[in-house]
């Protein structure tokens, strides 16, 4: 009776050890599902990015500097390879972009050129689907973390080498221009 009662232990331990391991793995992998998500939107964008700077360039020669930071942006977000990396080139893309848009108000016929004009309304509803999807990868990450510091979790975690992950957020550049008030000029 006590060799059953032992063995019933040990398969009840197996059972919850299991249980944990695959909670993990799926919050993980969801995790990395809302990564994808991401990388969907940041194509989209990484392919408009191009088409924007060509657009302004017929207008604004001479601010070369200014475009050539966003292009160098744009291939850096493009080559990184980690999520890491992803973040972080991803946020000096985020600064060079808002940067163009500052300049782009110093245009007035730009600003009324129909094939900017489309090219911008495509950014801005790119950007808009982007935020969404880091906002539910911030959350699968969130779950995640959640998963992976919490007790019993970090008991199984710490052990298959489940680790905390970073969020995707806005970078230190972006919000201090976002601590700013905005200008609003009629």
């Amino acid at each position: 009776m006590p060799v059953l009662i032992i063995v019933g232990v040990i398969v009840i331990l197996i059972i919850w050890i299991v249980s944990l391991y695959n909670g993990l793995v799926r919050l993980r992998n969801r995790r990395q599902n809302a990564f994808a998500d991401i990388d969907v939107q940041l194509r989209q964008r990484h392919d408009l990015v191009p088409q924007l700077v060509e657009t302004v360039k017929g207008y604004a020669s001479h601010e070369k500097d200014l475009l050539l930071k966003v292009t160098e942006a744009r291939t850096a977000a493009v080559a990184a390879t980690t999520i890491d990396g992803k973040i972080a080139a991803e946020q000096q893309l985020s600064s060079a972009l808002q940067g163009l848009k500052v300049q782009v108000e110093a245009y007035p016929d730009l600003k009324a050129n129909q094939n900017f004009l489309q090219l911008q309304e495509e950014l801005s509803d790119i950007e808009n689907k982007l935020a969404a999807s880091r906002r539910f990868f911030n959350g699968a990450t969130t779950e995640y973390n959640n998963g992976v510091e919490s007790f019993s979790g970090n008991l199984i975690a710490r052990n298959f080498g489940f680790l905390k992950e970073v969020m995707f957020d806005l970078g230190t550049d972006t919000r201090k221009n976002m601590e700013e008030p905005p200008v609003v000029k009629f």
